[in-house]
């Protein structure tokens, strides 16, 4: 079992990595309209993007398996918070593959303002998270 939570806690750390600069390649795009710049920041994004979705589900096969294999929190309320903020997490992370989306489609609507504001949404939850899962206050 711990070679699963290993796993798990690396492969959620390396999703947020990419949760946490993917936005800042977003505000990059808002601010820049130079056309070799755009270029090369969307293929940077979408390369990224790419990369972070397969992590992502590796983070939970792996929060998956110790969940429902080995019972990890079941029952427990901290863990059906946990479970609901990871659903508001493959939200968040679904909407920054919808906003690339709009990039690439040259229908990007939004300042790099509220770019720089999206990008604290998963600093917020991964701290909430954590939160619940070391504390355990319900």
């Amino acid at each position: 079992m711990l070679w699963v939570k290993t796993l798990h806690i690396v492969f959620v750390v390396s999703w947020f990595a990419g949760l946490f600069y993917l936005p800042r390649i977003y505000v990059n795009l808002a601010q820049n309209p130079n056309e070799a710049v755009q270029t090369c920041l969307l293929g940077m994004a979408r390369r990224l993007y790419r990369f972070t979705s397969k992590l992502a589900v590796l983070a939970i096969l792996f929060g998956l398996w110790l969940f429902l294999g080995f019972k990890l929190g079941q029952g427990q309320a901290w863990m059906h918070a946990k479970l609901f903020l990871v659903l508001v997490v493959v939200a968040y992370h679904l909407a920054c593959g919808r906003l690339l989306k709009n990039f690439e489609a040259g229908r990007n609507t939004r300042s790099h303002r509220y770019y720089r504001w999206f990008n604290e949404a998963p600093v917020i939850l991964l701290l909430v998270i954590v939160a619940l899962v070391v504390v355990r206050p319900f």
